[in-house]
């Protein structure tokens, strides 16, 4: 019986990507398809519905659905939502963040975040022999959620002129193009992050109840760091959009800025890392 589901499913992938491939042999589509493939038929963890891997792809998944949606909502033209602002999209991306633990937490732990995984690992939380499945299906459900994204507003993009403000709805970009500093701002929000996480799990919380900490942590870092460079802090948050940006059939949508999508990813590896020193160093 599970041999004709797998099946089914392999077909139902193979069909789903079969159009983007028949167009140009992309290495990225690709390689989506086989991550999808590898998360949805992975063994499913014990009394639960599906496999932390899947958990955190459809977490990660829902994540950059809503975190993207207030962006596309807010800078695209002609939504309700046109010039809502700064303070709209940091609480916007605080509360995508706690809905996505409150889906997948109990399954996975909802990691969401590269970073965070890496965090975790190195400050004894979380075992090595997961880290590669987590960050792929983290990726991947970046990549994907930016899709279903891009179609929840699929008129406004022919209606928006600047190839930056589409590039700006998947991805991050600095407000001052310097990369030392852009890179440092990175660094010193994911370690926040990190430590933040940290701080919390420290702690007890009524049941329920740390999910909305850790949103609000999501929304002090945005309201208080993330100026500089729109706050990533987290790899699969913005290079699996940006690779959507790059492969999606956008009218007049331009560079998906290669140059500066190094940042984004480094920056919060590196912030995890210190944060995880920091925190073995100071509070163990």
């Amino acid at each position: 019986m599970g041999g004709i589901h797998s099946r089914k499913l392999r077909l139902v992938i193979n069909k789903s990507f079969a159009f983007c491939e028949s167009r140009k042999a992309n290495i990225w589509i690709l390689w989506l398809k086989q991550s999808i493939s590898v998360i949805i038929l992975s063994p499913s963890k014990p009394n639960n519905t599906m496999s932390p891997y899947m958990a955190e792809f459809f977490g990660t998944m829902l994540l950059i659905l809503l975190g993207e949606g207030v962006v596309a909502g807010a800078i695209l033209k002609d939504t309700k939502s046109e010039n809502a602002g700064w303070l709209t999209i940091v609480f916007a991306w605080g509360l995508a963040v706690t809905l996505a633990i409150y889906a997948v937490g109990r399954i996975s732990g909802a990691h969401l975040n590269p970073a965070v995984t890496i965090g975790l690992y190195l400050t004894g939380n979380f075992p090595s022999s997961q880290i590669a499945g987590y960050i792929l299906a983290q990726f991947a459900g970046a990549f994907a959620g930016a899709i279903l994204m891009w179609l929840h507003f699929l008129p406004h993009w022919s209606r928006t002129d600047s190839q930056s403000v589409k590039l700006g709805v998947f991805c991050t970009a600095p407000a001052v193009r310097s990369l030392p500093a852009n890179l440092l701002s990175e660094i010193i929000a994911t370690m926040v992050l990190v430590l933040g996480i940290l701080f919390i799990g420290a702690n007890e919380f009524s049941t329920g109840l740390k999910p909305m900490i850790v949103g609000a942590l999501i929304i002090a870092i945005g309201l208080s760091l993330g100026g500089t460079t729109g706050f990533a802090i987290n790899p699969a948050r913005d290079l699996g959009p940006r690779l959507a940006h790059f492969v999606l059939p956008i009218p007049g949508k331009g560079s998906s800025d290669w140059s500066y999508s190094w940042i984004p990813v480094v920056g919060p590896l590196l912030g995890s890392m210190l944060g995880a020193l920091i925190f073995n160093l100071l509070f163990t």
